[in-house]
C-alpha cells in the first residue's frame, strides 16, 4: 500500500487529504504537526481574543476528520530533515517517518529582526497560533500598554482582538502606511481613520531600534513604554528543510501547477509555496486560505496518481476590522505602469478597479463589498473588457454586465 506522508497541519495539509482520498478511497495517511492542535482556522485567532468564537469553533473540520479519512497524525513533534534516497522524514526526537510520496505544507513563520535589547522584553509575543493567542491572554489587562511591531494584517488583526481588553495600543511599521502589501495610500488612509477611532494610534515610517525591558527606543528618536510586545513584522515561507536537499526555493518552495516541486515524488502546498498569480503573470507567495486549500487538493489528487492542476491563483484578501469590511484581489497596474484605475468613493467607503490591456487585474473595495465576486471571477478567467457593459461593471456588477451572446454562453445557451 502506498505510504503518503505530509509535513504541517494546516488548511492545505485538510485539502492534501481530500485530495488523496478523492483519489484513493484505502490510502492511509500520516501528518505530521509541530502545533499539538488538530487543523484550525488561523484567521479566527483575533475573533478568540475578542469573545466571538471558541476553540472548538475555531476547527476547520470535525473532530473525527482524521479518523474518517484513515489518517495517523503525529501531534507536537517538528520535522527536521528529508532523505530524498531513502524516503524518510525524520523528526526531532530522531524518529523517521517512511513515505513513498510526500507533501510538504511546513506553512510560514514570523520574521523577527535582530532588535538590540530584545531579550530584556518579558512580555513579548508573535501572533500566528492558537498557542500565541492563549499566551497573550494570560497577560491582557484594563491598564496593559500594548506594543505592536508591523501594521500590516497579523499586527491589524490583534489590535483589533485586543482593543476592547487593554488600556493603549500603539502600532509602528517602518512603511508610511497600513496594511501595505495589500492597500494602497488612498485605501490605507480610509482604514487607519477607521482603527484609530477604537483605541488605536500610530507611528508610521517609524519602528523600533532597540529595547531595554518595557521601553522601545525608536528609530525617531522617540520612546515608547509598554507592558506588551507583539512583533508582528512579516512571515518567512519555511523552506529550510527544502533547501537541504536541493528543492529549488525561491522566496517559497517552486512549484508548477500540479504542485510538484524540482524533485519526483514531493509535492508542496499553502504558505510555504511560490506559484502562478496569473494576474501578475509571475511566481509568488500567495500566503491565503482559499489558495491554501485548492493547492493541497491538488497535490493531494496527484499524489494518488491522478492528473489535476491549479492554474487560477490569485492574491486574494477578505478583512474587516470594527464592522468596517474590505477586500481585495489580484493585481495593481495604475497609470505610471500601464494601467488605468476606476474609482468610486462615498462617505462610507471606495472601489477602486484596476484594468490593464482590456483585462480587470485587481480591486480594492471598502464598505461595500456585495458584489466583490463578480470581479475575482473576470480577474480569474482573464475575461476581455471587449466582452462586457463597462458601465455596469463600475456600477452594478452581473451577469447583465455580459453582452447577449457572452451572457448566452455563460447560462448554457439560455438567457
Amino acid at each position: 500500500m502506498k505510504r503518503y506522508v505530509v509535513i504541517g497541519n494546516g488548511i492545505s495539509t485538510a485539502g492534501c487529504i481530500e485530495g488523496i482520498k478523492s483519489a484513493d478511497k484505502e490510502a492511509k495517511i500520516t501528518v505530521i504537526s509541530a502545533e499539538k492542535h488538530p487543523v484550525y482556522c488561523r484567521p479566527l485567532i483575533s475573533y478568540y481574543l475578542e469573545g466571538k468564537t471558541t476553540l472548538e469553533k475555531m476547527l476547520y473540520r470535525k473532530e473525527s476528520f482524521y479518523k474518517d479519512n484513515d489518517c495517523t497524525v503525529i501531534y507536537g513533534k517538528k520535522a527536521v530533515e528529508i532523505d530524498k534516497v531513502h524516503k524518510h522524514v525524520k523528526l526531532e526526537d530522531e524518529t523517521t517517518v517512511s513515505y513513498d510520496t510526500l507533501c510538504i505544507a511546513t506553512g510560514s513563520s514570523p520574521f523577527v529582526p535582530p532588535f538590540e535589547g530584545l531579550d530584556t522584553v518579558q512580555n513579548k509575543f508573535a501572533f500566528m497560533t492558537i498557542d500565541d493567542t492563549l499566551a497573550i491572554e494570560k497577560t491582557l489587562s484594563k491598564n496593559a500598554r500594548v506594543l505592536i511591531v508591523g501594521a500590516g494584517l497579523i499586527g491589524l488583526k490583534c489590535a483589533e482582538g485586543i482593543a476592547d481588553r487593554v488600556g493603549q495600543i500603539t502600532v509602528c511599521d517602518l512603511q508610511t502606511r497600513i496594511l501595505s502589501s495589500i492597500l494602497d495610500d488612498t485605501c490605507a488612509s480610509i482604514m487607519q481613520n477607521h482603527l484609530q477611532k477604537h483605541n488605536i494610534s500610530f507611528l508610521l515610517g517609524d519602528t523600533a531600534k532597540k529595547f531595554d525591558r518595557n521601553k522601545a527606543y525608536m528609530q525617531s528618536g522617540k520612546i515608547v513604554e509598554f507592558d506588551i510586545l507583539v512583533l508582528a513584522v512579516g512571515v518567512r515561507a519555511n523552506t529550510q528543510m527544502c533547501k537541504a536537499i536541493g528543492i529549488e526555493v525561491n522566496r517559497g518552495i517552486l512549484v508548477n501547477d500540479r504542485m510538484e516541486t524540482s524533485i519526483e515524488g514531493i509535492y508542496a502546498a499553502g504558505d510555504c509555496t511560490e506559484g502562478n498569480d496569473i494576474s501578475l503573470g509571475e511566481k509568488r507567495v500567495l500566503a491565503i486560505l482559499p489558495n491554501a486549500y485548492m493547492q493541497g487538493y491538488t497535490a493531494g489528487q496527484n499524489m494518488a496518481g491522478t492528473i489535476a492542476e491549479f492554474n487560477n491563483a490569485i492574491p486574494m484578501n477578505s478583512i474587516g476590522f470594527f464592522g468596517l469590511h474590505a477586500m481585495t484581489a489580484g493585481s495593481y497596474f495604475d497609470e505610471s505602469t500601464g494601467g488605468e484605475v476606476y474609482e468610486e468613493k462615498t462617505e462610507h467607503g471606495i472601489k477602486r478597479l484596476y484594468t490593464k490591456d482590456d483585462l480587470l487585474t485587481g480591486y480594492i473595495l471598502i464598505g461595500d463589498v456585495a458584489r466583490a465576486g463578480i470581479y475575482t471571477s473576470l480577474i480569474r478567467d482573464k475575461t476581455s473588457l471587449k466582452d462586457i457593459n463597462l458601465e455596469l461593471l463600475h456600477k452594478n456588477p452581473s451577469l447583465a454586465i455580459f453582452f447577449s451572446e457572452k451572457r448566452r454562453e455563460k447560462l448554457g445557451g439560455v438567457i
